[in-house]
C-alpha cells in the first residue's frame, strides 16, 4: 500500500481562508440547526467500526459525538435524508453564490485544489495501467469538479451521480449490490468512482460506499479524499477547529476509521496518504484569531519556529500520515 507526499505549496488564504469563511459557516449552522427542528434520529454506532458512540461536545450548540475504538467523529443527531439531501443542495447552491466565500477565490481554488487532485487521478491510473476508463463522480450537485475531468480528455465518460440519491436508491429498492450496476437491462457500470469529501457530508457514509461498489466493475478503482480527525490541526483543535461544521463535516472519521469503513464496503486499499500541507498554517490562524486558545508548549513552540522548521514538520506529519487531509485509493474486490 503507497503513502504519497507532496511539495506542493500554497497560502491557506488561497483556499479556505479563516476570515472569509465565517460567512459560510453561520449559514451552514443555521441551516442544519433548522432541519434538525423536525423529527432527529440520534446515531448511536459508529459507521467505520460499529462501536457504542459518546457525546464528545458541541460546535455552536450542535452536539458531535465520538468513537472510543476508532476515533472517529460524527454530529448526533440527523434528520429523515430526504430533508439532508435537501440542506445539501441549499448549501451547494449558497456555496456557488456570490455571497460566499468561494467566489473571490475560484482560480486559485482551481490551481491549487482542484489541479492537483486531477493529476493525482490521472497518475494513480497510469500506474494502474487504466486508459480512457468510464468515471463516475459522487458530489452533491452541481460539481465544480466535473468539467475538468470532462476537459481533461482522458475518460471515455464522465458521469456525475448525487451522493445521496446513491446513497439511499440501492437500499430503498433492496438491490444487491452486485446487481446495482445493472438495472433494466443496461449495464451502468463504471471503471473508477470519484468522492471528494462525500463521505464527509452525506448521512450515511457506509451505504454510499457499498452502492458505490455496487456501480463498479470488477477491479474498479475509487478515489478518495475526506478531513480526517487524527490530523494535526485537528488534534489540537478539536472541536474548536472553525473547519468543522454541519453538513459539510457531518461525519470526521479518524484515518483508521476511513480505511475500516472502506475494508467493509468491500475495498482492497493501493494508497492511504495524508499529503496535506496547511496542518500548521491553520492552528497558527486560529491562534491569530483567538490568542487564548489553549497549547500546549510543544505546540507554541513550533508555532513560534521559523518558516524552515514549520516546513519540517509539515513534511513529517505527511510522512507518517498524520495530517488532517486524506487521500484514499481502493480497488474493488
Amino acid at each position: 500500500m503507497r503513502s504519497i507526499q507532496t511539495s506542493l505549496a500554497f497560502p491557506l488564504s488561497s483556499v479556505k481562508p479563516l476570515e472569509g469563511l465565517r460567512q459560510y459557516r453561520d449559514f451552514c449552522l443555521g441551516a442544519t440547526r433548522r432541519v434538525q427542528q423536525t423529527a432527529v434520529r440520534h446515531r448511536a454506532r459508529c459507521a467505520a467500526c460499529e462501536s457504542p458512540l459518546e457525546a464528545l461536545g458541541d460546535v455552536e450548540g450542535l452536539d458531535y459525538l465520538r468513537c472510543p475504538t476508532c476515533s472517529s467523529t460524527v454530529l448526533a443527531g440527523l434528520p429523515a435524508s430526504d430533508e439532508w439531501a435537501r440542506l445539501l443542495a441549499e448549501v451547494s447552491r449558497h456555496r456557488h453564490s456570490p455571497q460566499a466565500f468561494h467566489a473571490s477565490i475560484v482560480n486559485s481554488r482551481i490551481e491549487n485544489v482542484y489541479a492537483p487532485k486531477l493529476e493525482w487521478i490521472h497518475s494513480s491510473l497510469r500506474l494502474h495501467g487504466v486508459r480512457q476508463p468510464r468515471l463516475m463522480e459522487v458530489a452533491t450537485l452541481p460539481s465544480e469538479f466535473s468539467p475538468l475531468l470532462v476537459k481533461s480528455g482522458n475518460f471515455e465518460d464522465v458521469l456525475t451521480v448525487d451522493e445521496m440519491v446513491l446513497a439511499h436508491d440501492a437500499g430503498a429498492a433492496g438491490i444487491p449490490s452486485e446487481a446495482q450496476g445493472r438495472r433494466n437491462g443496461r449495464d451502468d457500470r463504471v471503471r473508477v468512482a470519484v468522492l471528494l469529501e462525500s463521505l464527509d457530508r452525506v448521512d450515511d457514509p457506509a451505504a454510499l460506499l457499498r452502492a458505490v461498489a455496487g456501480r463498479l466493475s470488477e477491479g474498479g478503482l475509487i478515489f478518495i479524499t475526506a478531513l480526517v480527525w487524527s490530523g494535526f490541526d485537528m488534534a489540537v483543535l478539536g472541536l474548536r477547529s472553525l473547519y468543522l461544521y454541519p453538513p459539510d463535516r457531518t461525519n470526521c472519521f479518524s484515518l483508521q476509521g476511513l480505511e475500516m469503513l472502506c475494508d467493509q464496503a468491500g475495498f482492497t486499499l493501493a494508497e492511504v496518504s495524508t499529503p496535506g500541507v496547511l496542518d500548521v498554517e491553520i492552528v497558527q490562524a486560529h491562534v491569530q484569531d483567538d490568542p487564548s486558545l489553549p497549547l500546549s508548549v510543544f505546540e507554541r513552540r513550533l508555532l513560534e519556529a521559523d518558516g524552515e522548521t514549520k516546513e519540517a514538520f509539515q513534511s513529517f506529519l505527511q510522512e507518517q500520515r498524520m495530517s488532517s487531509f486524506a487521500r484514499v485509493v481502493g480497488r474493488k474486490r
